[in-house]
């Protein structure tokens, strides 16, 4: 416990002991402290000062917004170890991975400063003479940005950097699990603006608001017709309740919700690659990634070896506190988690599938409160009902297929769609794969497992993984409003499609 301790002072957090929300780590279960709890009513005066706070940042210049997070990025580099440390003390996840969640943030931070100058508009033909016609992106209002706790600071920076450039504040209403990160972020932000401000620039008060507490919370912050934005990640039924209530007030909604990825293993794989890749997919971050690979979908002629490369290459596997050096797999998040996934391995023996190995609660020593379990390996007959529904822990359910289609037909017989992949060094399966009578998922790699994506590119999926795009690319075009602009410069006033309306 004195490790925990030094962890929350390294990162700001000293007495926690007066609140009305208990926090606890995943890792032994051990109480880390108290937090006061906002409640639905603190809710209207939140928004008000982020009103306030859009009125003075929407008409900032870009390039100066920029100045702010790149100067966050910095801040977040100086204090990378430490939150890093947190993440893995308050969500389980290993240290190595808590370090490469704050990474993320970096990398989001670097991006959106030179997107700060490259917010780009369109010039547009006109049909009149005398004419031309402009497209050019505005700041949207406030963001909410409502995250998860399996990435509890990443998924924050890939909204907040945008929205910032964009020219937006934001409003973070953190898992009620993971408030603590969250806290330790607005820190490392306050840090950032009292720099920013130190050199010349002005910087509203509340760009940057927290609202801990549950989903009562949660829902009058969506509900809120001020809000411009509600970016929500967590299971596709709170999505479709987030979706369906922004959708009355017609507001907008980025949602990245659930996933049950899946991977290919044709004949003509690497069957060495593929077992690293299917290890880390399929067991990092203990099965807790939207990401994390779900399904095995492998050729018949290939099956027995690789499930049999896995099957021992499960069982070495280090499960133990996570942040302990060497260690490959942490803790659940909760006792709730680890009786999810039982319920899962129980209907998957009832739909015939068979535990190759794995499935059990794992004793880790000084760890008794904790929820460890060993990643489980089943062999399906058949994709039943209980392997089309996420479940968010470590279970690696294996179908076989003998016919290419009927493979790809598997992959693609899900409600979700966030993430795929296919291995093969037949370019002819990944180009069809990759083609638009292939993967239907919002992301598909070749040669590489579902999980871990890199900033650069888009990140959401579509069905009920909810459609949304965050982070790379043109992500950032949600975090603003299209307006079409038309310039008459001549000294008539011709009209569209040739009509005709002359008044004398």
């Amino acid at each position: 416990m004195a490790d925990f301790q030094k962890i929350l002072s390294d990162n700001g957090l000293g007495a926690l002991d007066e609140g009305d929300m208990e926090v606890f780590t995943p890792i032994d279960g051990a109480l880390l402290g108290k937090v006061i709890k906002d409640k639905v009513s603190d809710v209207d005066g939140v928004v008000a000062k982020s009103m306030a706070a859009f009125d003075a940042w929407k008409g900032m210049p870009a390039p100066v917004r920029g100045e702010l997070v790149r100067l966050l990025g910095e801040e977040l580099r100086a204090s990378k170890e430490a939150l890093g440390a947190l993440v893995t003390l308050e969500c389980g996840k290993v240290y190595s991975e808590g370090l490469g969640e704050v990474q993320e943030m970096i990398d989001i931070c670097d991006f959106a400063v030179g997107l700060s100058r490259q917010l780009y508009g369109l010039t547009i033909a006109s049909e009149r003479p005398g004419h031309h016609m402009r497209e050019t992106w505005h700041p949207i209002g406030p963001v909410a940005v409502i995250t998860a706790f399996n990435f509890p600071v990443a998924v924050w920076s890939w909204n907040t950097a945008l929205a910032l450039v964009c020219g937006n504040p934001v409003i973070w209403k953190p898992s009620e699990k993971t408030p603590l990160t969250a806290m330790a972020c607005i820190k490392i932000f306050e840090r950032a603006v009292s720099r920013f401000q130190k050199s010349g620039n002005d910087c509203p008060a509340n760009l940057l608001q927290l609202l801990v507490g549950q989903a009562d919370v949660g829902q009058a912050l969506t509900d809120h017709h001020d809000v411009s934005l509600v970016s929500a990640t967590g299971s596709t039924r709170m999505g479709k309740a987030v979706g369906e209530q922004v959708a009355k007030r017609m507001g907008k909604s980025l949602l990245e919700l659930g996933g049950n990825n899946a991977m290919i293993v044709c004949p003509s794989a690497d069957l060495e690659m593929t077992k690293r890749a299917v290890l880390f997919s399929a067991v990092g971050t203990a099965g807790q990634r939207c990401t994390t690979l779900r399904r095995l979908i492998v050729h018949k002629n290939v099956k027995d070896e690789l499930i049999a490369s896995l099957t021992k290459a499960y069982g070495s596997l280090k499960i133990a506190n996570p942040l302990e050096e060497g260690t490959l797999i942490g803790p659940l998040i909760d006792d709730s988690s680890f009786n999810g996934m039982q319920e899962a391995l129980r209907s998957a023996k009832e739909q015939g599938g068979n535990i190759l190995v794995g499935g059990e609660r794992v004793n880790v020593d000084g760890c008794d409160d904790g929820y460890y379990a060993a990643p489980a390996l089943v062999d399906m007959p058949e994709q039943s009902s209980v392997v089309e529904t996420e479940t968010f822990a470590p279970i690696l359910y294996v179908m076989t297929y003998s016919d290419f289609d009927e493979a790809l037909a598997m992959q693609n017989a899900v409600p979700q769609g966030l993430s795929s992949c296919i291995f093969t060094t037949d370019v002819r399966e990944a180009e069809y794969f990759l083609s638009a009578v292939g993967s239907d998922c919002g992301i598909a790699n070749v040669n590489i497992g579902p999980s871990g994506a890199e900033i650069g590119g888009a990140f959401g999926g579509e069905k009920e993984t909810g459609g949304g795009r965050e982070s790379g690319s043109d992500a950032w075009k949600a975090y603003m409003r299209r307006q079409t602009q038309t310039i008459n410069y001549s000294r008539e006033l011709p009209l569209a499609q040739g009509v005709k309306f002359d008044v004398d």
